[in-house]
């Protein structure tokens, strides 16, 4: 048609009643923190790095880590760009359109609730607009990802294959994860700190029983979440990155740095995050979800809940520092266990 394909997607919201959809919603800073957050959040996951490990080889493991590098990269350059069609897709398929001409997918989709159609003046036709009086379709952000193969009419395998990704990816983060909290309470909380002695009958149970704690935990966010998949996952990164990043980090790359210091930090920096998310995401210290909207122009910094992992996250590092110059230093011995854990197994001597 002559015209960019933002171009024509800015036409057509405008066109509707929305703001263009290049117009920006967030400042500069916002943004850069909440891809500082996703980005330090998915290092300090433990359910990722523990995949790492599951090969013979270090090469394996270098090679794993390589790839899986590769397709998150791809994963968040290609996400602006399946937005825009998605966007576009949607609306050149339901505005306008007669609701009995509807695809089957809208249909599928209408069934689960996620979609809804409701016609207000009777005349058949699905109107698309940012008015709430004009409006009548209603889409959950949710569903678009695996929805919008089948808008954009592709094949029926293509399909296929973006939901068994999705599942698999649901899966097996569900399983690193649950794998992660059961072994970390049974064995290094309760086994190493709080009972020593604990039979590892006993420890298996304790592991269990945190495993069902926390699906139970899941299932309560999942029925009722706190925002749209995104930003949940934002927050879930955020939280992250404000207690095991700095962690990992300085554990790694700063032999002197002890437990007190590496605990204060964690400790502050997912406190932090948590009280920010509670007041800022849920009103909790306001009068709840109802006053959110009215909050927006109080967030620290100009940052959202959904980036506010990064200042977390730099608190964390800060306070780390600081406990760790007025506590004991850190045994001899594990100073040199660090050091050695950083050369090559089987390296030589250097030599010149």
């Amino acid at each position: 048609m002559g015209l960019y394909l933002l171009e024509k997607l800015n036409g057509l919201s405008t066109e509707l009643g929305f703001s263009e959809y290049t117009s920006r919603s967030k400042s500069t800073l916002d943004v850069f923190a909440i891809t500082a957050a996703l980005m330090a959040g998915t290092a300090g996951l433990p359910h990722v790095i523990v995949r790492f490990f599951t090969v013979k080889k270090v090469r394996d493991a270098r090679k794993s880590a390589g790839l899986a590098l590769l397709l998150i990269a791809i994963l968040y350059t290609a996400a602006p760009a399946i937005a825009v069609f998605a966007r576009l897709n949607l609306i050149h398929t339901v505005s306008g359109q007669p609701y009995a001409q509807m695809p089957q997918w809208f249909s599928n989709w209408e069934k689960t609730g996620l979609l809804g159609f409701e016609d207000k003046n009777g005349d058949g036709l699905i109107q698309y607009a940012a008015d709430p009086t004009i409006n009548e379709l209603r889409v959950d952000q949710d569903i678009m990802v695996l929805a919008n193969p089948e808008i954009a009419n592709l094949p029926a395998w293509v399909i296929a294959l973006v939901a068994a990704g999705a599942l698999a990816a649901a899966l097996s983060t569900a399983a690193g994860l649950l794998l992660v909290i059961s072994s970390s309470v049974s064995h290094d909380l309760i086994k190493s700190v709080f009972k020593p002695d604990i039979s590892e009958k006993h420890e298996l149970i304790a592991a269990r029983l945190s495993a069902v704690g926390a699906v139970v935990v899941a299932g309560y966010f999942g029925i009722n979440p706190p925002g749209f998949v995104a930003a949940v996952v934002a927050l879930a990164f955020g939280l992250a990155a404000a207690s095991f990043f700095p962690a990992i980090i300085l554990g790694i790359f700063y032999k002197k740095m002890n437990k007190e210091g590496a605990i204060a930090g964690m400790v502050v920096g997912i406190t932090l995050m948590l009280f920010y998310m509670l007041k800022f995401k849920f009103g909790l210290f306001d009068g709840g979800k109802s006053a959110v909207a009215a909050l927006q122009s109080k967030w620290w910094f100009g940052i959202s809940p959904e980036g506010f992992g990064f200042v977390a996250m730099i608190v964390n590092f800060g306070v780390s520092l600081v406990i760790n110059t007025v506590t004991p230093e850190v045994p001899e011995e594990v100073q040199e266990i660090v050091e050695n854990i950083r050369i090559p197994s089987g390296a030589g001597e250097a030599t010149h």
